[in-house]
């Protein structure tokens, strides 16, 4: 068992000091992918990539304490959930300010490549995710661990408990489903 598994079971008990540890230990991590999904963002997002973690995390803990985490796994699964519901509900506030504006798709593959997230398309690809997901919840998650946490297509098929080609497998049907549904 890792140092960080460790310390997400002690701080789940209430102990200040692994909690303390923990965040030490994963901050630089969190904050390096939120740093990854800001180079993405339109640059004058209201945002930065230190509020995204610190709230991130605020998400994680309940009554002041952290919720249970099975492993680092399991704790940047849900890390990279919950910047990507702030990073949607962001978009969503401006886009009900904005009310409009022309759509602007691409293909799934070409997202990584992209300078910049607009938000409409980060409100696509999160409508896209929740149908998605209804079809295919791996696909699905396998696509939120790539895109929002930063993962390789084998380093999130393996936090999902895959091999290498089920997530390479998985990758691919979800890109396919991403371009019909992109089409449509």
């Amino acid at each position: 068992m890792n140092e960080v598994t460790q310390w997400l079971r002690e701080a789940h008990g209430g102990s200040l000091v692994a909690g303390e540890h923990l965040l030490q230990t994963v901050y630089t991590e969190l904050r390096t992918l939120a740093s990854f999904h800001f180079n993405k963002e339109r640059t004058d997002h209201s945002l930065q990539p230190t509020a995204l973690v610190n709230e991130a995390y605020l998400r994680l803990v309940t009554d002041g304490k952290l919720q249970k985490f099975e492993n680092r796994g399991h704790f940047f699964s849900a890390a990279a959930e919950a910047m990507r519901r702030i990073l949607v509900d962001s978009a969503r506030a401006r886009q009900c300010l904005k009310r409009g504006g022309e759509l602007r798709r691409i293909d799934l593959g070409d997202l990584m490549a992209d300078d910049q997230c607009t938000d409409d398309l980060l409100l696509d690809l999160e409508a896209g995710l929740c149908q998605l997901k209804e079809v295919d919840a791996d696909s699905a998650e396998l696509i939120k661990l790539r895109l929002f946490a930063g993962l390789s297509v084998a380093e999130a098929g393996d936090v999902m408990g895959l091999s290498r080609t089920a997530a390479y497998r998985t990758w691919e049907f979800a890109r396919s489903w991403f371009g019909v549904y992109l089409r449509e």
